[in-house]
């Protein structure tokens, strides 16, 4: 027979207890969309990769768990439902929040410096290492007298050194 101490009848409880406890509940929302045809479904996963939430830090609206992003990924279902094109539910993402909804914002005059930036900086830091560089090559030193003679009186006592 297997003699049980009160103590570790306790301890076994005990453990039970917090582990029923402090347990969570770790099911994640699915948000789960039916489409009438294959095609519907494609646009819809292509649309939600390619739209940003707008709340959320660099995320698209298929990867945010932003309340915001469920009613753009359910809005999105709707027009698609509705037999929208792609460009439609896009135009009226950004005609509801701007360009910003959008991972590629169309180049205009509000964004060309978006668009142009990196460039223009690379051949901004590009003319300055030339520049540099130029400026480098075209610093040539000469020695005056004085300092010729030095020179030479070095050397002398350089080979002297070397040859004894």
């Amino acid at each position: 027979m297997i003699k049980v101490s009160k103590f570790n009848l306790l301890s076994v409880l005990l453990l039970l207890l917090g582990s029923v406890l402090f347990s969570t509940n770790g099911q994640a929302a699915i948000d789960t969309f039916e489409f009438d045809n294959a095609q519907q479904e494609k646009t819809f996963h292509e649309l939600t990769k390619l739209l940003r939430c707008p709340k959320c830090q660099n995320q698209n609206i298929a990867d945010s768990n932003a309340e915001l992003a469920k009613d753009l990924r359910n809005k999105t279902y709707d027009l698609v439902k509705q037999g929208q094109s792609k460009e439609q539910v896009v135009d009226y993402m950004v005609a509801r929040f701007g360009n910003f909804v959008r991972y590629d914002p169309p180049v205009t005059p509000a964004t060309i410096f978006l668009w142009l930036g990196p460039l223009l900086f690379i051949i901004f830091g590009l003319l300055v290492l030339f520049k540099q560089i130029k400026k480098q090559r075209s610093k040539t030193t000469h020695l005056d007298d004085q300092e010729q003679q030095k020179l030479q009186a070095l050397l002398q006592k350089h080979v002297k050194d070397t040859h004894s």
